[in-house]
């Protein structure tokens, strides 16, 4: 049976678009069975009403966190969903939603943690000079850019590189990175050991 996949977003859904694409093309054995919106102009839920996917925006204003996340935790029950991917969601998950979905919600940064969490990592990387960034696919747990590593993918920090253009290179290697880590984790059997994700069956 496919897993049934729940996507949270508050942007343009960039993520979204390869996700779908890998499950529709059988890379990925999953389908995206509903995707949720803080924001109403969410490009994430345009392209999943294009592609005929459940889709919904929920206004938080007025709603505590605890509260908007009981109205995200119970669409995503009503649509079957077993594995939350968070796709440039910016709202932080409460510890009742974290607990509900244990081990069962997956994030993505534009950095490799542990370095350079919270907000603007690029602008972070290019501050100190690294010679490599990337993306980081990850466990969500109670703290923010914090949870154990699925899957890392590097990229070069160019001579001379501007905001924008590291920005698009890692969005690039994002693209290609989140179908594989969802891949790795749903087939992988994978179990969460200390602060690390341990794969039972690893693809070669």
């Amino acid at each position: 049976m496919a897993t049934r996949i729940g996507v949270i977003s508050s942007g343009r859904g960039g993520n979204l678009r390869y996700i779908v694409e890998a499950a529709r093309s059988g890379y990925l054995p999953a389908e995206v069975a509903i995707v949720l919106a803080d924001q109403k102009d969410a490009g994430a839920l345009k392209i999943a009403r294009e592609q005929g996917i459940e889709a919904h925006f929920f206004d938080p204003s007025g709603l505590s966190r605890a509260e908007y996340d009981e109205v995200l935790m119970d669409h995503l029950d009503r649509a079957g969903v077993n594995l939350v991917v968070l796709t440039g969601y910016m709202r932080i998950l409460s510890p009742a939603f974290i607990r509900h979905f244990k081990n069962r919600t997956i994030n993505i940064h534009p950095a490799l943690l542990p370095a350079f969490r919270g907000l603007d990592a690029f602008q972070q990387a290019l501050d100190y000079g690294v010679k490599w960034t990337g993306t980081t696919i990850h466990l969500v747990d109670e703290d923010v850019d914090h949870g154990p590593i699925i899957h890392q993918v590097p990229v070069k920090v160019e001579e001379g590189d501007t905001h924008e253009r590291l920005k698009a290179r890692v969005q690039e290697a994002e693209y290609r990175a989140y179908p594989e880590a969802l891949k790795l984790f749903i087939e992988g059997r994978p179990k969460v050991v200390g602060r690390k994700v341990v794969f039972e069956e690893r693809r070669s």
